[in-house]
């Protein structure tokens, strides 16, 4: 470990802090968290942690979900600013009229929102657990997805439930195009494709596994191929790479940018999350209300997804 990592590993024992970190955030912070993993694994561990300071490195939405869960301990983000462009995508304002105009939806929101957003939402629902979750909405409900237009898409698509779409996306999953796979695909024909769900239609389509990052360790433990073309945010690649380090994943670049990093995971660093320990700020604070309604749709998730 570096001088900074270690002393961010003394500050956390001394402040009984735990650090969660997503499995997007860069190595050297996915290196001196306690636990690291997608969404729904971040949530277990935020809503079982006997911590009574949690470090949530990740975005802001993953930072409130933590809060929610936990609303008597301290749950600090090292950078406001690193936001979502999914939860951006649908306000509360906007889905608060749209609820009230059509009152007989019932909503399952993507966890990539904001609390306000769960506040509004029937159950929640991760990458990982997704089709579990509409599969167990009553069969008499109309359900709106909210706000990953893509995600919803392909939940849809496996569970043959007609949804309401929200027209939302991940800015850095829809950069990823059918063309450049095509072009992996035919330098590396042997590596069977994994992508993430939020991808567009014409990437899912050539893929051999759509899965959540957290499903994508098990796939490419269990599958018998060496090589692996990857397509989600680059961070997932040094996770896989550290627990499967006799296999090869390759990136898919994507063309707007080609590097396929999300500028709100990358605001974290280690810098930032030692200064965080030191002054035990920012700080994630919620409305004690829209935090006891947004814990419902959650505990839901939780409660169906065991």
């Amino acid at each position: 470990m570096s001088p900074l990592q270690r002393r961010i590993q003394e500050l956390k024992r001394e402040k009984n802090a735990i650090i969660l970190a997503h499995n997007y955030q860069v190595p050297e912070v996915q290196e001196i968290a306690d636990f690291v993993g997608d969404s729904l694994g971040l949530s277990r561990e935020a809503a079982k942690t006997s911590a009574s300071l949690i470090v949530f490195c990740g975005v802001h939405f993953m930072a409130e979900t933590a809060k929610i869960l936990n609303p008597e301990k301290k749950v600090l983000l090292p950078d406001l600013e690193a936001g979502c462009s999914l939860a951006e995508s649908c306000s509360a304002k906007d889905l608060a009229a749209y609820r009230q105009a059509n009152p007989e939806l019932y909503v399952v929101a993507y966890i990539n929102c904001t609390a306000a957003v769960k506040a509004l939402s029937d159950v929640i629902c991760t990458s990982g657990n997704a089709v579990e979750i509409v599969r167990k909405v009553p069969a008499d409900r109309e359900i709106l997805f909210v706000p990953d237009q893509n995600l919803g898409e392909w939940v849809q698509e496996k569970t043959g439930r007609k949804l309401r779409l929200w027209p939302g996306n991940c800015y850095v999953h829809v950069e990823f195009t059918h063309s450049v796979l095509l072009q992996l695909k035919e330098q590396y024909p042997e590596a069977p494709i994994v992508a993430h769900p939020e991808c567009n239609r014409s990437v899912r389509l050539l893929a051999d596994e759509v899965c959540s990052t957290e499903k994508m360790i098990g796939f490419c433990r269990t599958h018998p191929a060496k090589r692996f073309i990857i397509a989600t945010e680059r961070g997932m690649l040094f996770r896989l790479r550290r627990e499967l380090p006799d296999k090869e994943f390759i990136p898919v670049e994507t063309p707007g940018c080609a590097c396929s990093d999300c500028r709100y995971m990358k605001r974290i660093t280690l810098e930032k999350t030692l200064a965080c320990l030191e002054r035990e700020a920012p700080e994630i604070v919620l409305d004690p209300d829209v935090c006891a309604k947004a814990r419902v749709p959650i505990e839901r998730m939780l409660e169906w997804s065991r």
